[in-house]
């Protein structure tokens, strides 16, 4: 893969800036207005690279899910298959909520509250990138399920419902309520549901992993 040009560089960094921006006023506070006395350039200068406002909103909403797929998704699949990948993929999840960077936590989380009752193309992509997060859950449980990790009669779409469920309630309580404990009591409840779940053979060996310790 070639290096970015210069080009792609400062693009980069604008929207490095608009996602910042994004993170602490919303997708509906980031105008190219407040992103040129942001980053210093002109209006004009902004409109070369986003031709209009929610061109520049979408464009935020795909870096802030290309930053989720570095920080997330792709440490996970170096994990092996099964389990182990979607325990990785849990937690790398919960973390990202708080270690994003972003100093208003996931955009994509916020996003989803603020645009979750206004039809439109920006409402579109949030639910699509949504979509995809559940889908990524989903091939993750039917691959603990070929692994014999889980039960034949396992749902992926149920566990990828009550995974992002812990996530967001996880958010929540962590931003929110201050709660210092909301990442290990995901934690329980996420080790709760895969019980739920669980081929018997995999329960037997954890329940023995547990009585050797």
């Amino acid at each position: 893969m070639s290096p970015p040009s210069k080009g792609e560089q400062t693009r980069g960094a604008i929207l490095d800036r608009a996602l910042d921006i994004a993170s602490r006023l919303g997708l509906e506070g980031l105008t190219i207005g407040s992103l040129a006395e942001a980053t210093g350039m002109s209006k004009s200068g902004l409109f070369a690279h986003f031709g209009s406002r929610e061109e520049l909103q979408l464009a935020v909403l795909e870096h802030g899910a290309r930053r989720f797929g570095e920080q997330v998704l792709a440490p996970a699949v170096t994990i092996d298959r099964g389990l182990p990948r979607l325990r990785a993929l849990f937690d790398h999840w919960i973390d990202w909520t708080a270690s994003s960077g972003l100093p208003g936590g996931c955009i994509l989380l916020s996003a989803a509250h603020e645009f979750d009752d206004r039809p439109g193309v920006i409402r579109d992509a949030v639910a699509a990138g949504q979509r995809r997060g559940l889908a990524v859950i989903e091939r993750a449980v039917r691959l603990a399920i070929d692994e014999g990790h889980l039960r034949e009669d396992a749902d992926p779409e149920q566990i990828a419902f009550e995974m992002l469920g812990l996530i967001l309630v996880a958010h929540n309580h962590r931003r929110l309520l201050s709660d210092r404990e909301a990442r290990g009591r995901a934690r329980a409840a996420f080790e709760a549901l895969i019980a739920r779940f669980a081929a018997p053979r995999a329960a037997t060996r954890r329940r023995g992993a547990g009585a050797a310790r």
